[in-house]
């Protein structure tokens, strides 16, 4: 519905882009809308549920390389610097909350009330500015 490109799992994270294959303006406001959405579902399937899950989200935005890899087997992936810092965004968030990135949260700003964390210490990245949306 917003337009987000499921990329691939990863045990229990699930990687999604916005801007891909095609370049769009809102990619981050999308993104956030998505989460907004699953978290909602998710909070009306625990209503029901004797098991309850928990998602915890991390955005960021940025430049990336994406393209075809593999000889036999082609799958489509996405590389750099801007997925590893948001793998850390998700990381260092909470569950049942969006957690962004400075440079998301300037993207989105205008459309969605953040809450600022102050700065964070990342893994190899060192301490770096969050946000959870409201």
């Amino acid at each position: 519905e917003e337009g987000l490109e499921k990329i691939k799992t990863i045990g229990d994270a699930y990687l999604a882009v916005s801007g891909l294959p095609e370049e769009v303006e809102d990619h981050a406001s999308r993104c956030v809308k998505a989460a907004k959405k699953m978290l909602t579902l998710l909070e009306k399937r625990n209503e029901k549920s004797g098991i309850k899950w928990h998602l915890r989200i991390g955005i960021h935005s940025g430049p990336i390389t994406a393209g075809v890899v593999g000889k036999k087997k082609f799958t489509y992936d996405i590389f750099g610097d801007t997925i590893n810092i948001a793998s850390r965004i998700e990381t260092a968030g909470e569950a049942g909350k969006i957690n962004v990135s400075a440079y998301t949260y300037d993207l989105i700003k205008e459309q969605f009330p953040c809450e600022y964390r102050g700065k964070i210490d990342v893994k190899g990245k060192g301490e770096l500015d969050m946000y959870f949306v409201q």
